[in-house]
This record gives structure tokens, C-alpha cells and sequence, in this order.
């Protein structure tokens, strides 16, 4: 659960910290993400496969939860509310 609150906090490995803050940054702002953002994945190990795998992981879950938001439709129960970080504006 700490991961779902805060990754920053969770005690995450360094690659795992790579992959959560590229994560964000390419959904929060991805009109920032650039060429230097992919330094700490391969300071990781990351390979070129890695990237573009992890890219297209990132998307489609960005894709999904667009349909989801675009229809108004509402988390499953188990998945309990949007962390603070995450959550959308309304109104």
C-alpha cells in the first residue's frame, strides 16, 4: 500500500524508483519527457527493448484509464479511492 500513497517513500530498489519517476513524469507531463529522461533507466540496466516495453506499458494504462475517466466510470471497490497524488479534478 505504501507504493499506492507514495512510491517515493515505499523503499523501492534504485531501478524500481527509475521506472516509478519516468512513469509519472510520462503521464503527468509528457510534453517534458525527453531524451535525458532515459539516462537513469539505462544507468539501470534498461535496454532499448526495456524502454519501449515499459513505454507501451505506461500508455496503454494511460489509454485505459482515459476511457475510463472520458465515460465517468468509477474505480472497482477493491481498488479503494485515488491517492492523493493522483487524483483528478472534478466539477
Amino acid at each position: 500500500m505504501r507504493i499506492r500513497e507514495d512510491y517515493r517513500t515505499a523503499g523501492l530498489s534504485p531501478r524500481e524508483r527509475a521506472l516509478c519517476d519516468y512513469a509519472v513524469k510520462l503521464t503527468a507531463t509528457p510534453q517534458k519527457v525527453g531524451a535525458s529522461d532515459l539516462a537513469p533507466l539505462r544507468a539501470q540496466g534498461l535496454s532499448d527493448t526495456d524502454i519501449h516495453d515499459l513505454v507501451q506499458v505506461i500508455a496503454y494504462f494511460n489509454y485505459i484509464t482515459r476511457i475510463a475517466d472520458g465515460l465517468g466510470t468509477e474505480p472497482e471497490p477493491d481498488m479503494g479511492p485515488r491517492p492523493a497524488w493522483a487524483a483528478k479534478p472534478r466539477g
